[in-house]
C-alpha cells in the first residue's frame, strides 16, 4: 500500500540529507537532457535517424544505470563521443528549482542541526548546477557520491559517508526521489525516509509503494 507523509517529527531529527535532482531541482531538465537532447545530438553526429539513436543511447544507459558510470559525464563523453559537459552548460538556463525548494531548506535549517545535500551527480554537473542556482548557499554542506567512490544506491556509500561525516541514522531524515536510494538507506538503518512523488514537473505524480511520500518538499514546510 502507498504511504503518505503528513509531517515530520522534527524534535527527533538532527540531520537532514536531501537529494538534489528530482528533490530540490526539477528532474525535467535531466529528462530532457538525457532522453531528448543527447539522443538528438548523437543522431546528428552519426547520421542516424532519431529513433535509432534513441534506442542505441538508452540501451547504453541501461547497461550502467545505478552505478557511478551512469552519473559520470566523463564516461558518457567517451562512450558517446559527445562533449556532455559543454552540452549541459549550453542548456543550463533550463535548470530550475522544484516548487518552494529554497523555502523548504530554510525551514529545515531552522529545525535541524545540519542540512546536507547528498547527490550522485558528477562533480562537473554539480558545478554547473550550483553556479546556476547557488543551491549551496541554502545548506550546510554538499556530498558527492563520486568523492566516496560509491553510488547512493549502495550500502558502501552510506557506510563511507558515516565514516567521513558521522551521523545517527535513527535521527537522520533522508529525502530522495529514488526508491533504490531510499531502500539502501533504510537497510543501513535510516528510520526516517521520504520519497518524492513528482520529481519532474512535466510529469504526473508517481504512485509510491512502501515509503512515506509527498509530491514535493513544499509539502513538508
Amino acid at each position: 500500500m502507498a504511504e503518505t507523509c503528513v509531517g515530520i517529527a522534527w524534535a527527533g531529527v538532527d540531520t537532514v540529507f536531501v537529494d538534489m535532482d528530482g528533490t530540490l531541482l526539477d528532474l525535467a531538465f535531466d529528462n530532457f537532457f538525457w532522453l531528448e537532447l543527447v539522443p538528438a545530438r548523437y543522431a546528428r553526429a552519426r547520421g542516424l535517424d532519431e529513433a535509432t539513436a534513441y534506442t542505441t543511447v538508452t540501451r547504453k544507459y541501461a547497461e550502467v544505470v545505478g552505478t557511478l558510470p551512469w552519473y559520470c559525464l566523463d564516461h558518457w563523453s567517451r562512450e558517446l563521443e559527445l562533449d556532455i559537459a559543454t552540452l549541459k552548460r549550453e542548456h543550463r538556463h533550463l535548470i530550475r528549482f522544484l516548487p518552494l525548494a529554497p523555502e523548504f531548506l530554510a525551514a529545515a535549517r531552522s529545525r535541524a542541526r545540519r542540512v546536507v545535500i547528498v547527490t550522485n551527480a558528477h562533480r562537473q554537473t554539480l558545478e554547473i548546477k550550483m553556479n546556476e542556482t547557488r543551491l549551496d548557499r541554502y545548506v550546510d554542506g554538499v556530498v558527492c557520491a563520486h568523492d566516496l567512490d560509491a553510488p547512493k544506491e549502495s550500502g558502501e556509500f552510506w557506510a563511507e559517508l558515516a565514516r567521513r561525516e558521522p551521523f545517527d541514522p535513527e535521527r537522520t531524515l533522508l529525502l530522495d526521489d529514488s526508491l533504490a536510494v531510499l531502500t539502501a538507506a533504510r537497510n543501513f538503518g535510516f528510520e526516517r525516509t521520504v520519497a518524492i512523488r513528482r520529481p519532474d514537473s512535466r510529469r504526473p505524480a508517481r504512485t509510491i509503494e512502501g515509503f512515506s511520500a509527498v509530491d514535493g518538499v513544499a509539502d513538508l514546510i
